[in-house]
């Protein structure tokens, strides 16, 4: 019998290959990056809009907030959309629908058609962000994941932060609240003509049915629990709220029995048992839900303690939170570079360095040099979380990587959710009492750090 040789492909063959996988990966990080980059960039403009749109404060509130309620509430369901028509089809189609709506939102005649464009945003953002966890888990393996990971995660912490300067730098041009859109629109639109050409054609994971039942249940679940929590600060916690959130619990119940009751009559469930029972996947998500509270928190109350307490313009709390930034992505791209022994450990270990460095900044609050030199040790502890995400997903099937995707970012966004909402309720109802709030915040980040912390022994040992 005849043994035919491999015949290796010739070198420009793999340096194509290289080109063509790092090119997707841009793609789809500055996508992603766009989305984040959209909470937090409107929040300096809001003065502008007010006095240009003539808006409420109930409508300001909606230009702001409503963004995060409509991406909040839909990851999962995008997740879903990219399962059934294919990842490049639906990443491409969120980017397309965000792009437009960022012009529309930057063209804006009223606060009615600002608030529009911000909720259809939110669709895009989205339907986009989902398929960005799943093109990496199918495309990337071994160590090029874990690169891919840690640049994933440094784009979703820098987001944050750059979106705070970048508002602060556009507006002292005098150009107007507009810019802050109109900015990322020849952005996108460049992405979606290179992302037509380089991002892999699929067909989904082949999964027949959209679970309608756990749809609706599911999104009725996060938007009674979100809407209350994004709004509640700014309306002083109404009744409403307190009986809407305590209504998300049920329905959340109902979600958990709507899909074993499809599972059980052999449908396609929203979110496949098998995805929970993935070795590290429950410790994961409850490692992803209180890491991101602290962040969350921790960034909001900087940047009202920065731009309050310490009156630094926009730009300059912004610049004070780069070193917090860089941290975290530094942290997030040495992580798979370590040896696969050490990788585990690293985890708790961050939450060590982060809870100190809290209790540290919340005796800095003078800012300067030491608040900056916390804000950093701070992003290197957190900087572990993309080790988490890893560890959370490494032994779900390919088959499976949507739900894992949909799962992971609805849980980490409903931790910044929920972290902004309590600790920043509670730094506002003790503002003006000097450095008493941002020590009580810190304290209180430094609480949710250290439950990530235990949390993150389960995942360690579940992982060994």
């Amino acid at each position: 019998m005849t043994r035919t040789a491999a015949v290796s492909p010739p070198p420009a063959v793999h340096q194509k290959r290289s080109r063509a996988s790092g090119l997707l990966l841009a793609v789809i990080l500055v996508g992603q990056f766009l989305a984040i980059l959209n909470v937090n960039v409107v929040n300096v403009a809001t003065p502008t809009i007010e006095a240009d749109l003539r808006s409420s404060g109930a409508g300001l509130q909606m230009i702001v907030a409503g963004y995060t309620i409509v991406y909040a509430v839909l990851l999962i369901t995008g997740a879903r959309l990219g399962d059934l028509f294919g990842y490049r089809n639906a990443f491409l189609a969120g980017l397309g629908l965000f792009t437009f709506t960022t012009l529309g939102a930057g063209l804006a005649p009223s606060t009615g058609w600002l608030v529009g464009f911000r909720l259809a945003q939110g669709v895009g953002a989205a339907l986009m962000m989902p398929q960005v966890l799943t093109l990496i888990q199918h495309n990337y393996h071994g160590a090029a994941r874990g690169r891919a990971l840690g640049l994933w995660s440094a784009v979703v912490s820098g987001g944050i932060v750059v979106g705070q300067a970048l508002g602060g730098i556009l507006l002292g041009f005098g150009a107007g609240w507009r810019i802050v859109f109109l900015v990322l629109v020849p952005i996108g639109a460049l992405l979606l003509v290179v992302g037509l050409r380089v991002l892999p054609a699929d067909r989904g994971g082949g999964r027949a049915g959209l679970d309608p039942g756990g749809l609706v249940t599911l999104a009725a679940a996060v938007l009674l629990l979100v809407v209350p929590l994004v709004l509640g600060r700014e309306l002083g916690w109404p009744l409403w709220g307190w009986v809407s959130m305590a209504l998300s619990v049920p329905m959340f119940a109902v979600f958990v029995r709507i899909e074993r009751w499809v599972t059980a009559r052999g449908g396609r469930p929203l979110v496949a048992a098998a995805v929970l029972r993935a070795p590290g996947m429950r410790p994961g998500l409850a490692v992803l839900l209180l890491g991101p509270a602290t962040w969350g928190a921790f960034l909001f109350t900087s940047a009202l303690h920065l731009q309050g307490e310490l009156r630094l313009s926009p730009l300059a709390s912004g610049m004070m939170l780069v070193p917090c930034a860089l941290a975290f992505a530094v942290v997030g791209l040495a992580w798979p570079r370590l040896p696969t022994r050490l990788q585990r450990s690293l985890v708790p270990y961050g939450y060590v360095v982060a809870t100190p460095a809290y209790v540290g900044l919340g005796l800095a609050a003078g800012g300067g040099l030491p608040y900056a030199v916390m804000s950093a040790l701070i992003g290197a502890g957190l900087g572990v979380q993309i080790a988490v995400t890893n560890l959370a997903t490494e032994r779900v099937g390919e088959a499976h990587a949507a739900d894992a995707s949909g799962a992971l970012l609805t849980v980490m966004q409903l931790g910044q959710v929920i972290g902004v909402a309590t600790v920043g309720t509670l730094f506002i109802s003790l503002q003006g009492q000097g450095a008493t709030a941002a020590l009580t915040a810190a304290l209180a980040c430094a609480a949710l750090a250290v439950l990530a912390g235990v949390s993150s022994l389960f995942l360690v040992r579940r992982r060994s």
